[in-house]
């Protein structure tokens, strides 16, 4: 797919079939979203890849907008580790550009997703915390909710010409 058509046509997918992502889909997931940018490349991210349902219902009963994850086929945990970030406040900007990637990455395979937001909100962090064991300096970012899709949505312009400012505001 085009990079262009990709970004322009990308939406978030929450209804799934009952087909299976596959591992090797899974793998070039990851491997768009470790070839994002990163402050100073230092590349602060883990993922932690979940299919348990048990892991799905804890993460649904911890987050109020996660009910997506019910027919998803997988999931992705991204993560940014406090040690490896350039400094603080790093690994999410870091963390958000390899969301996208992996976002843009499962649209052109054909798989829809969905960013499912875990930073800031302290609640949701501590959740993902406890419910994946991650080591005190590891932070939950994001989820990303995986499936082959079982909606279309429409194209849909976003461009606001209102939001573009040429040398000052």
């Amino acid at each position: 797919m085009d990079t262009i058509k990709a970004i322009l046509s990308r939406r978030s997918i929450r209804k799934y079939t009952p087909a299976k992502v596959t591992d090797e889909q899974i793998n070039m997931l990851l491997k768009a979203a470790m070839h994002a940018p990163s402050a100073v490349n230092k590349q602060p991210w883990h993922f932690v890849v979940f299919r348990n349902s048990n892991s799905i219902k804890q993460i649904i009963e911890a987050h109020p907008n996660a009910s997506m994850l019910t027919g998803a086929s997988a999931a992705i945990l991204i993560c940014y580790d406090e040690h490896l970030q350039h400094d603080a406040g790093y690994g999410p900007v870091d963390c958000a550009a390899a969301t996208q990637n992996m976002l843009l990455a499962a649209h052109d395979l054909g798989l829809g997703a969905v960013w499912v937001g875990i930073y800031p909100r302290a609640n949701r962090m501590e959740a993902v915390q406890r419910i994946f064991s991650l080591p005190e300096h590891v932070k939950g970012f994001a989820v990303v909710s995986l499936g082959y899709p079982a909606e279309t949505k429409g194209d849909h312009d976003r461009f606001n010409p209102n939001r573009i400012h040429h040398e000052k505001w």
